[in-house]
């Protein structure tokens, strides 16, 4: 039950009861119930205006954006792996693939450049996660074009590779005729006495006495130039070109078993020793030569000997005698 109010009336000098009328009662039930109202919808703006209460569809863009984080954080991780391997790949690019095939090491500074001139992530500024977003970006472009240079690189020494194992077939590597027991090398390159002149000539091959008709081998891979008997001197001879500057000359043959444009193996028979031409006994007088110029046969034989049996031939090749041409 309400108290009830009491005023001092001064006229009768006694207390009377207040009495209050229906409107005013209405009013202020009315100003109560329209502040409460104000108040509370106040806190429910402030709230949902704050942190504290979220609405679904900030909710699940919360939950996507900590997905994406994870997803971002996920990446960093395999590129480091990535890095690391790749490092690994450059340095053995660098330390062992390239000084194989004499190639220049790729520096640094252009395997792990960046990328310079306009701003390649202005479009992913202004956000919340921008800097996580542009560093991991940036992070993957780099990756990238480390990965576009080695792959580069390792092309070009497949290529090289492939032009080394060409070489290889191409340099002369063998003694042209069957010498076991090494006796058959008559005559070495450089200054020798001209057997018809009896004077010092520069001999530019190697002599190799043998019987008539022992075969003679092609000494590398290459493609037969000549094949005849019309170069003075040489008689019957085969000349063979075997790319890369390497050529040699079979000279004073008795017969041919190829014929001028010929493919040939290292180890092909490709004629038979004979006395044709400027030769005082049968014998196989053998040219390398580089470039067009003879130079000596005897450092060429190293896909037949080994060091002692190179170091008796060597010893022989340097006695000055008689050459048989």
């Amino acid at each position: 039950m309400a108290k009830s109010k009491y005023y001092y009336d001064q006229e009768t000098l006694s207390y009377r009861k207040i009495e209050t009328k229906n409107s005013v009662r209405v009013r202020n039930v009315l100003v109560f119930f329209t502040v409460s109202a104000l108040f509370g919808l106040g806190m429910l703006f402030a709230l949902l205006s704050s942190s504290v209460i979220q609405t679904p569809k900030e909710i699940t863009q919360a939950r996507e954006i900590e997905q994406y984080r994870f997803q971002i954080d996920q990446l960093n991780r395999k590129m480091a792996q990535v890095e690391d391997v790749l490092e690994n790949i450059q340095e053995r690019d660098n330390q062992i693939y390239r000084v194989i095939f004499e190639a220049n090491p790729i520096p640094d500074d252009v395997r792990k450049a960046g990328f310079g001139g306009v701003n390649r992530y202005k479009n992913l500024e202004g956000y919340n996660n921008s800097d996580l977003v542009i560093g991991t970006t940036r992070r993957l472009d780099v990756l990238s074009k480390q990965i576009v240079v080695q792959s580069k690189s390792l092309d070009e020494i497949q290529r090289l590779a492939l032009d080394k194992e060409k070489l290889l077939a191409a340099i002369p590597s063998i003694q042209p005729i069957k010498n076991d027991d090494l006796k058959r090398m008559a005559s070495g390159f450089g200054w020798r006495t001209d057997p018809f002149t009896k004077a010092s000539r520069r001999h530019k091959g190697m002599d190799f006495s043998a019987p008539t008709g022992t075969p003679i081998f092609a000494t590398s891979d290459g493609r037969v130039t000549r094949a005849d008997g019309r170069s003075a001197g040489y008689g019957k001879h085969i000349r063979i070109d075997h790319g890369f500057g390497y050529q040699t000359l079979y000279g004073h043959l008795s017969d041919y078993n190829v014929r001028r444009g010929q493919r040939v193996k290292r180890g092909d028979v490709i004629g038979y020793v004979g006395n044709t031409g400027r030769s005082v006994a049968p014998h196989l007088h053998y040219e390398v030569r580089k470039d067009g110029v003879a130079v000596n046969p005897i450092n060429f034989y190293y896909g037949d000997l080994d060091s002692e049996e190179f170091n008796a031939m060597l010893d022989a090749a340097n006695r000055e005698n008689q050459s048989l041409d």
